[in-house]
């Protein structure tokens, strides 16, 4: 029984709870989908199309497809770290430390008009592989935040009494035996 409060007492990971959530699967799979159909798509039908572009929009492919593997392998490098927590073979404290070789901050993006040349379905994986970067940016913010303790209401006297080490107890006679 007293093993059983114990365990009750420690404190709940919220990270850990998340890598274990039905978010965390759903985006598992949509962002190992989307590996998938876009390695398809550049080995096949991408490959095809590309060599039918002009000088100019060949380039902006060839830039591009190299922007979207590598963003798309930096956020499966992620979320395989992260499945790894929920399967239990790493602490997500591990995979924090893991994680800053994973780089989610979002990379130099196309200009404009080199966007227009692409093929529409090259332009839509990228549109997607970005909607992913940021669902998973947010969620490893969420995941790996570490809460701060130190913030207190500082207009509630007791709040304020407690973290400068004052005894919280009402004054008067009736609790003089404390």
């Amino acid at each position: 029984m007293s093993e059983q409060l114990v365990n009750e007492a420690e404190p709940v990971s919220f990270g850990e709870r998340l890598a274990n959530s039905q978010v965390f699967a759903d985006l598992f799979r949509d962002g190992m989908a989307l590996v998938e159909e876009t390695a398809s798509y550049l080995d096949g039908p991408g490959r095809k199309e590309s060599k039918k572009l002009e000088r100019m929009a060949a380039l902006a492919y060839a830039t591009e497809s190299m922007r979207l593997t590598t963003r798309l392998m930096q956020l499966a490098s992620w979320l395989l770290l992260h499945r790894a927590v929920k399967e239990g073979e790493m602490s997500l404290d591990q995979a924090n430390k893991e994680k800053t070789k994973v780089k989610l901050a979002a990379g130099e993006a196309g200009s404009e008009d080199s966007m227009k040349l692409l093929p529409e379905h090259l332009r839509g994986l990228i549109a997607r592989s970005k909607a992913l970067q940021a669902d998973i940016r947010r969620l490893d913010a969420t995941m790996h935040a570490r809460p701060d303790f130190t913030v207190t209401n500082r207009s509630n006297p007791v709040e304020r009494d407690r973290y400068r080490g004052v005894a919280c107890r009402p004054a008067g006679p009736r609790w003089s035996a404390w």
